[in-house]
């Protein structure tokens, strides 16, 4: 990655505003909507800063001295001059899809964010809430993490219980719970690597990588192979795969 993607708290937080105009005023405008307090110049508390300067120099200068208090900046068309870059946002909240290319190409942020925005149903963040707001109930189903995780899965997948892009899932959350949901066993599945570039893996591969939750592989596999994974996945470097799997989805990533 060329950029660590996070999340950003601002609400009721400050954040600095350098600038006026209508870059300035669209900065404002997500400012506003992340439930900030936009102030012209630096203060005590600050948490970011913006910058929305034509001139070269004055921008230099302000991020210079934005930066002299301990602030991340963003500066409007000079990613070189940036500590960090707004990414285009699909907006179902909570949930907030955001896409970014490292200040390459706003237009193209743009472009696959209006893709994404046909595909997602308007209430995907309705399902989101329904999810939280069902945590103890699911908890008390499934009380192993990784059943409860699997079980989940499962509903969430395209054409399951609770397909996300069904935009009636939320509705359907309380059925599926009260339903007969199957925890399906754990089991040992083989991936055979045949490239050591990621972008060769089979659909099957990158979908069982993301669902894994132990992968066995020899130290001689790629970082960027083993990437496609979970974060949360426990990797085993071994010569061989186990003789029988772990808890849950295990992998043996063959070369």
């Amino acid at each position: 990655m060329e950029q660590l993607p996070l999340f950003l708290n601002l609400r009721g937080r400050t954040v600095v505003l350098v600038g006026e105009g209508e870059a300035a005023d669209a900065k404002a405008r997500l400012i506003a909507r992340a439930g900030a307090r936009i102030v012209p110049a630096w203060e005590e508390g600050a948490a970011i800063a913006f910058v929305a300067l034509d001139d070269e120099h004055e921008a230099r200068a302000a991020v210079e001295a934005l930066r002299g208090h301990g602030l991340l900046v963003n500066v409007v068309d000079r990613p070189g001059l940036c500590d960090f870059t707004t990414p285009a946002i699909v907006d179902r909240a909570p949930v907030t899809i955001a896409i970014g290319t490292g200040g390459a190409s706003a237009g193209l942020a743009k472009a696959v964010r209006q893709r994404i925005e046909a595909l997602l149903p308007p209430r995907l963040g309705a399902l989101a809430l329904a999810l939280h707001a069902a945590r103890d109930a699911l908890k008390a189903r499934w009380p192993a993490a990784a059943d409860r995780r699997r079980v989940i899965d499962a509903a969430l997948a395209s054409g399951g219980a609770l397909d996300p892009l069904d935009n009636d899932a939320a509705d359907k959350l309380e059925i599926w719970l009260a339903g007969n949901a199957p925890t399906r066993p754990s089991r040992l599945e083989t991936i055979h690597l045949t490239s050591p570039d990621p972008d060769d893996l089979t659909l099957r591969a990158a979908r069982l990588l993301g669902e894994a939750d132990h992968i066995f592989h020899p130290a001689t596999v790629p970082a960027a192979i083993l990437d496609r994974a979970r974060a949360d996945a426990v990797r085993h470097v071994a010569d061989a795969p186990p003789s029988a799997p772990l808890s849950g989805l295990s992998l043996w990533l063959a070369p």
